[in-house]
């Protein structure tokens, strides 16, 4: 070393420094990786790839190289460093502490810092890169790995950390899920990024967020007279209807408004004619989750349910196209007394039916209103009061100011909501 001229060992600390950052940059760039784009380029055949994965198999055994080369750099390069400052300097303490300082700096700033970033910048082409090389070292200082992890497998034991049941940390959830839809938005179509939001809701969202409520159900009374029924097939506003006798809670069935059709065709439609071509009745459980309904719908090749309690009271009626319509987005024409439409004032307030879905509020005028109790604005509202409040009374909820407009039989029918921005369909 003494015969050896200063900038051939100069020359030495710089490559031990420039090797110390390639296993800096492998460090950094394999655990920064996307491992989902990873699986994806090892489907496509990418050798890179497929090194990268098998070597992230292993991680213990991975770091175990990456550390073992870096640290083997930096400590020859302190050590080079050392016995330069000897050699030139003899053992001057103040030229000792300007070489510590200095190979300090030059590791932090060229071997560390600086290799990391980029490779947090550049993970992939880095990582593909890198595992053609430690792929090769790890073969060969194998045994060197081997004894080191034995004594970090101990020490792991002893503080009783499993890393090997700790590989699902990769695996998504259902909200993080939804976080990157959000965030990659740009990679995404404004309308296919709120379909895939939408069915992410499928399982939280129950068939009473979207059920029509009983009171609201166009049905036909088998009990009125033909004329009566007659004139309610030709007015009706659904394919579907459901019949019954006397009162709401005697359902009979549903009837198709095709068949009906058929049936005018060859006569008058009468109760008794209806009663040929009525089907029966389907139920659905209250508290269904629609990702599941949706699914029984097309096992039983239903198309209506009736929404039933634990007594089995029915509630309300869900149809298939209620549920596509959480995913895509409405597309159908509703009845007026279930289109939850709302008037916009010159004061940017909006005049609502209390029979609105919260859920279609929320949708339509971007409110924020608790969807974990009633259903309805009406059922909201009673819920605030615990008593039927007269026309005239102003309150909040969430934080938005309403006042009642009109109330009829212990319902609330109009209210006025202040500070919204109506969402464009």
């Amino acid at each position: 070393m003494e015969d050896l001229p200063l900038y051939v060992l100069l020359i030495a600390v710089a490559i031990l420094l420039i090797l110390s950052a390639f296993f800096s940059l492998s460090e950094t760039s394999m655990m920064a990786i996307n491992r989902y784009r990873l699986k994806f380029l090892v489907k496509q055949g990418h050798r890179g790839a497929s090194l990268t994965t098998k070597l992230l198999a292993d991680t213990d055994r991975l770091l175990g190289v990456i550390l073992l080369g870096n640290n083997l750099l930096n400590a020859a390069a302190a050590t080079l460093v050392a016995l330069i400052i000897s050699n030139y300097f003899g053992h001057n303490d103040l030229a000792i502490l300007f070489g510590t300082v200095c190979v300090t700096f030059a590791i932090l700033v060229f071997s560390e810092i600086t290799p990391k970033v980029i490779a947090a910048t550049y993970p992939e082409r880095i990582a593909l890169i890198s595992s053609y090389v430690l792929t090769p070292l790890l073969k060969i200082f194998y045994p060197v790995v081997w004894f080191v992890n034995l004594f970090v497998q101990a020490i792991l034991f002893i503080l009783r950390i499993k890393p090997k049941e700790n590989n699902s940390v990769h695996k998504l959830s259902l909200e993080e899920l939804k976080i990157l839809v959000l965030e990659e938005g740009h990679f995404i179509r404004k309308k296919h990024q709120s379909v895939l939001l939408n069915l992410f809701d499928l399982e939280s969202t129950t068939v009473d967020d979207i059920m029509v409520p009983r009171g609201q159900i166009e049905a036909i009374n088998l009990d009125d007279g033909d004329k009566i029924i007659q004139n309610q097939l030709l007015t009706c506003h659904h394919t579907r209807i459901p019949v019954y006798r006397g009162t709401l809670d005697d359902v009979t069935g549903i009837i198709s408004a095709r068949k009906v059709l058929n049936q005018m065709s060859g006569g008058e439609i009468t109760a008794l004619s209806l009663g040929k071509i009525i089907r029966e009745p389907y139920f659905i459980p209250s508290g269904t989750p629609l990702f599941s309904q949706l699914q029984l719908f097309q096992e039983n090749h239903e198309r209506v349910g009736l929404v039933v309690d634990e007594y089995g009271e029915w509630m309300g009626l869900v149809t298939l196209e209620d549920i596509i319509e959480e995913i895509i987005g409405d597309f159908t024409t509703n009845s007026p007394v279930q289109s939850g439409a709302y008037i916009k004032q010159k004061d940017g307030s909006v005049i609502v039916e209390g029979s609105s879905l919260l859920r279609d509020l929320n949708r339509k005028l971007g409110l924020k209103l608790p969807l974990n109790g009633p259903k309805t604005l009406n059922g909201l509202i009673l819920d605030h009061f615990q008593d039927i409040p007269e026309a005239g009374t102003s309150l909040k909820i969430s934080g938005y100011p309403m006042e009642i407009i009109q109330t009829h039989n212990r319902v609330v029918k109009v209210v006025q909501i202040y500070s919204v921005s109506i969402i464009p369909e």
